[in-house]
């Protein structure tokens, strides 16, 4: 529980499980971009990066919609409402269920021709369709994997979302180094060992739900209830938009990094795959935020989400300090793990990937903030705000990638991705105040 102790230390051991277990979920990005950098080439990490964001709109999706569950289920944990637990729980499974039926058809569905609009170069476009195929094929259990540690992690368990992030990051590595060099498979190897990987991951975090006492579910749980499926949907559905939204933003400085060529591709995915590094602190932060929030809220303890959050913040600012000094000092040497080819092709696109990973370091706090301030608001049961803020995004990204270019060049498009965290603090870093004024007066209100 949440609700008591000291803010700073909950915070603190309620994210460091979560961020050791995303660190071990980055680790194996990043060998697999390393695995096929360096062993299938320039060409390959370009086709992987040509849809990196469509693969991240299907995940974003998933992620909006369990993570937006799980919101209820926090606050219902920390109200201690058991039996309206387990009856919000048995119909975020259904729900869970039909968007990874949803989502997995209108992925392969829409794949083919978003390649194409993507502006993909031909000669890499075959590359990339054999990795999504397959990717896509798998997204059910990509579902039922953050439905499962969406839940754990409302109920205030981190530990097991740890192990088994943990499991399925050693078993991904092993698998890449086996299907890719070892058998040959291409980026089908890559595509299949991440399938087999996040398997294991959901049935360790299902596995665990099962044994939890509150949520024993009995045959009276397991009906549906169109007022609690509105409800779900309400806290689900906005933060699925504001990664949708996010993602289309993406996908349209993809397609202008696309237009030039190769090895721009390549490195600007490098570095890309590092992001997920960058951020991986700050996610842990904001899902410890979010819980936290939504637990104190449940229990009526506004005045102790107010002191989370200035603790949230000098932490994650303090992480994003370290992070950055490290990136700086060590980018070029951990870069150059992901890019391989002739020396001319493979030198261009290094220096591509240094220059964006030295943008991302220095304005790496914008980000932090933008991670903490969302959850908190999200916590606080408002998701059309954040949404919001996945809007002011979208402007950010787009405009900048579409305007800088044509004043200061290539690195434009880096700018879009900074002008976009900026954009986002504007709409958050208000919502934030708003929110606890709107809260507090409703709690002040007689009954």
């Amino acid at each position: 529980m949440q609700t008591e102790g000291s803010p700073w230390r909950l915070l603190l051991l309620f994210s460091l499980p979560l961020m050791a277990g995303n660190i071990f979920q980055q680790m194996y990005t990043v060998v697999d971009t390393a695995v096929v950098g360096k062993v299938l080439g320039v060409d390959a990490l370009a086709a992987l990066g040509s849809v990196d964001w469509l693969n991240w709109l299907t995940l974003g999706t998933i992620q909006g919609f369990t993570q937006g569950f799980s919101i209820l289920l926090a606050q219902r944990f920390g109200a201690g409402d058991h039996a309206g637990l387990r009856h919000a729980m048995s119909n975020a499974v259904f729900l869970s269920a039909l968007c990874a039926v949803l989502v997995t058809a209108g992925a392969e569905l829409i794949a083919e021709p978003v390649v194409v609009l993507l502006r993909t170069p031909e000669e890499i476009r075959h590359i990339a369709m054999a990795y999504l195929r397959l990717l896509f094929a798998g997204l059910p259990v990509v579902t039922a994997y953050n439905f499962a540690a969406a839940a754990l992690r409302a109920l205030g368990d981190g530990r097991t979302p740890l192990i088994a992030m943990i499991a399925a990051s050693l078993t991904n590595i092993a698998l890449d180094l086996w299907f890719v060099p070892g058998l040959q498979w291409g980026v089908r190897g890559a595509a299949a060992a991440t399938i087999i990987a996040q398997c294991l991951a959901a049935a360790c975090c299902i596995w665990r739900l099962r044994r939890i006492e509150a949520l024993r579910l009995t045959k009276e749980d397991w009906h549906l209830s169109g007022g609690l499926c509105g409800r779900l949907l309400k806290l689900g559905l906005p933060m699925a938009l504001q990664n949708t939204i996010i993602a289309v933003g993406g996908m349209m400085i993809q397609t202008i990094v696309n237009g030039f060529g190769v090895a721009f591709i390549a490195g600007f995915t490098a570095t890309n795959k590092l992001y997920g590094v960058l951020e991986v602190a700050a996610t842990s932060y904001g899902y410890a935020m979010t819980t936290y929030a939504g637990q104190n809220l449940g229990a009526g303890r506004l005045d102790r989400v107010s002191r989370g959050m200035r603790a949230g913040l000098v932490i994650a600012l303090a992480t994003s300090a370290a992070i950055a000094a490290v990136m700086l000092a060590c980018g070029r040497w951990i870069l150059s793990w992901f890019i391989s080819g002739g020396a001319a092709q493979s030198g261009e696109a290094l220096a591509v990937a240094v220059r964006y990973l030295r943008l991302m370091a220095l304005c790496l706090p914008v980000l932090y903030v933008l991670h903490v301030t969302r959850s908190c608001v999200q916590g606080l049961g408002n998701t059309l705000l954040p949404m919001v803020s996945g809007i002011s995004e979208f402007i950010m990204r787009t405009g900048g990638a579409l305007l800088l270019p044509a004043v200061i060049g290539e690195s434009g498009v880096m700018w879009a991705e900074i002008l976009a965290w900026f954009g986002a603090d504007l709409i958050l870093v208000p919502s934030y105040f708003y929110m606890m004024r709107r809260t507090r007066r409703r709690m002040e209100e007689p009954v």
